[in-house]
């Protein structure tokens, strides 16, 4: 088994940027998802309420951070930033703090998504713990939903699209890892796996939202895949897709790099 595709996504919710290699440090992936937008309110937007963020383009320069929408002129936003106005944002039932990046950019998002909005970004001061009941070493995470990574096999994909009237691109389930050569679904019953020289614990299986039913070229919204995974992929309510990974150490990981499987349930 390898490495088969890597993904960032810097803003939360809009498009994922594909690379060749991704630097691993304390929040997860670098850049992933250390941005986010928000109403007045400070509470988190995303394409559950906002269809459109899937159309924002997102590509990682340097020094900076382009997004392009239809119908707006392309914004750049600083790769680093250690100021700005500090603000309490909301992301599910986490309150963290966090600073605007700037009033262009929040502007250039109330008028895309023609709400009140602000981009902001997690700086490294803010520690935002992940789920405790589920990793109980003292871990932190972006404004990821809950952990730092997530990993699924194109088998997986595969054996869904299978099923599916119309495959779907595995774009619809916003993965930062994908991996070839495994069993459908075999990431189920891993626990810990590691690629290239990073050791990552398999903590939980990913349960999806409306999210995955949006279109990421379009931005339409249908009912696939959750009406053919509650058939096969639902347990207590909840339909599962994916695993969620925490890496144990900082590094690199590239496309390519062999993935061995270390412990299995």
């Amino acid at each position: 088994m390898h490495l088969s595709s890597l993904h960032l996504y810097p803003i939360k919710s809009a498009r994922g940027v594909a690379v060749k290699e991704a630097q691993l440090d304390d929040f997860g992936l670098s850049l992933d998802r250390r941005w986010m937008v928000v109403d007045d309110a400070g509470d988190f937007i995303t394409q559950r309420q906002a269809h459109e963020m899937a159309l924002i383009d997102v590509a990682i320069g340097s020094d900076d951070i382009q997004l392009d929408s239809p119908g707006r002129s392309a914004l750049r936003i600083p790769i680093t930033q250690d100021e700005g106005p500090p603000i309490q944002v909301r992301v599910w039932d986490d309150v963290c703090p966090a600073i605007e990046v700037s009033a262009e950019a929040s502007t250039w998002f109330s008028d895309y998504l023609s709400r009140p909005a602000r981009l902001v970004f997690m700086p490294g001061s803010t520690f935002r713990r992940v789920n405790p009941d589920v990793v109980p070493a003292h871990r932190r995470v972006s404004f990821a939903d809950a952990y730092p990574a997530l990993l699924i096999g194109e088998a997986s994909l595969m054996d869904l699209n299978s099923r599916l009237a119309t495959p779907l691109p595995m774009n619809r389930f916003r993965p930062n890892l994908v991996i070839e050569g495994s069993l459908p679904f075999e990431e189920d019953q891993w626990r810990q796996v590691q690629v290239g020289d990073i050791m990552f614990d398999l903590v939980k299986r990913c349960d999806r939202c409306v999210t995955t039913t949006i279109d990421q070229a379009t931005g339409l919204q249908g009912k696939e895949p959750l009406l053919t995974l509650s058939k096969f992929r639902k347990w207590n309510g909840q339909v599962y897709f994916g695993q969620n990974v925490v890496h144990q150490s900082s590094g690199t990981i590239r496309i390519g790099d062999e993935v061995r499987v270390c412990f299995e349930s």
